[in-house]
């Protein structure tokens, strides 16, 4: 087995390879949060082992421009790191990384994990704060900054040419920059860079959107079905037996995290018009639906000879590479809809999707 992962999370991709879990153990494994789940709270003290993390992190937000009272504060950073609830506005995960001096790759990942994306060179806040970052300056002096500069232009429409090689011109650009005129020289240079920090999500959403409402031979047997609405996609491929509405009282920490941003019919939508960003979680549910077919040509991953172990290590690498372009987050094994998705990849003789919502109904049977 080729994948890099922790001794944690490499016992829990040993127990869904393992042939054991049948969709109503899986389901139980989960709901009896079996399961060693990654916390917020856990995965800032690794990367911040210090016994004053919660003092400084109280400091950091009890300041005049919160207005908030002490109480509050510290009841939040509480919540934050017992694993309760973890923040979920960039700007909060920024004030962090500069309180703690995280480096740009543990604010990446800190990003990733709270927000589905982690920094990214195409947007303007992320490349000057990284700058800020790099050079162990603070974070007012990098908000202050930033709130000089012009905002960068709105883009709603998928540029047809690979957007890629820009990014790493506009990183490759930042990493130079020496002065704060520099700095301010290079924003504007590349102001019209700016703008489609989730264009590579967009694209792949639509490929994988496109598969379904454009039914083809892959998906279905009569090549003749016609074009599906956003309304049949949802109840035919994206439902997957997850319970309707908002409510989640009753939940379980797990059944919440699985609950948590589910796609539906309107955001569906808001999605498409580029009104929202592409949710991390609706990325892995339309590789999961589709399989990732996307076209008719040959894949020596089908035939009868490839290992399911071969298949999986497969599927593995390519949904991490469609996640590392995206700017999200790698799979991790400790995460509950990176679990469920891993238990679905590992199917051998059944769609994915259906190995999916076997465990879903029964996850959400008593609720």
């Amino acid at each position: 087995m080729n994948i890099e992962l922790t001794h944690t999370s490499e016992e829990e991709y040993k127990r869904i390879l393992s042939g054991k879990f049948t969709p109503a153990m899986a389901a139980e494994y989960l709901k009896g949060e079996r399961i060693s789940l990654r916390s917020f709270g856990e995965t800032l003290r690794e990367i911040y082992p210090e016994p004053d993390l919660f003092s400084k992190l109280v400091s950091a937000f009890l300041t005049e421009e919160t207005k908030a009272s002490p109480e509050s504060v510290q009841r939040r950073i509480r919540n934050w790191l017992s694993g309760s609830n973890q923040p979920t506005n960039r700007e909060d995960i920024f004030r962090i990384a500069f309180t703690l001096d995280l480096t740009e790759q543990q604010t990446s990942y800190l990003l990733g994990i709270c927000t589905d994306y982690g920094i990214h060179y195409r947007e303007g806040r992320d490349v000057v704060y990284s700058w800020f970052l790099r050079t162990n300056r603070s974070y007012r002096e990098a908000r202050d900054f930033f709130q000089t500069l012009p905002p960068a232009p709105r883009f709603d429409q998928i540029s047809p040419a690979p957007v890629s090689h820009i990014t790493r011109q506009v990183q490759n650009a930042f990493s130079h920059i020496q002065t704060l005129e520099e700095l301010r020289d290079c924003y504007l240079e590349n102001l019209e860079n700016f703008g489609r920090l989730h264009m590579r999500a967009y694209s792949y959403f639509e490929k994988y959107l496109d598969q379904l409402i454009h039914p083809t031979s892959s998906l279905l047997e009569d090549e003749n079905e016609p074009d599906y609405s956003l309304e049949a996609i949802m109840d035919l491929y994206l439902s997957l037996k997850m319970p309707s509405g908002k409510n989640r009282s009753g939940y379980n920490v797990t059944q919440k995290l699985l609950k948590q941003n589910w796609p539906n019919t309107t955001s569906l939508k808001n999605i498409r018009s580029h009104r929202e960003d592409v949710p991390r979680k609706l990325l892995l549910l339309l590789y999961v639906v589709t399989e990732n077919i996307l076209d008719d040509e040959y894949h020596e991953m089908d035939e009868d000879f490839i290992s399911l172990e071969e298949r999986v290590d497969d599927h593995w690498w390519t949904l991490n590479a469609i996640l590392t372009d995206c700017g999200m987050p790698l799979l991790d094994p400790r995460d509950a809809m990176d679990w469920l998705v891993l238990y679905a990849i590992a199917a051998s003789d059944e769609p994915m999707s259906e190995r999916i919502e076997n465990v879903i109904s029964r996850v959400f049977a008593d609720t």
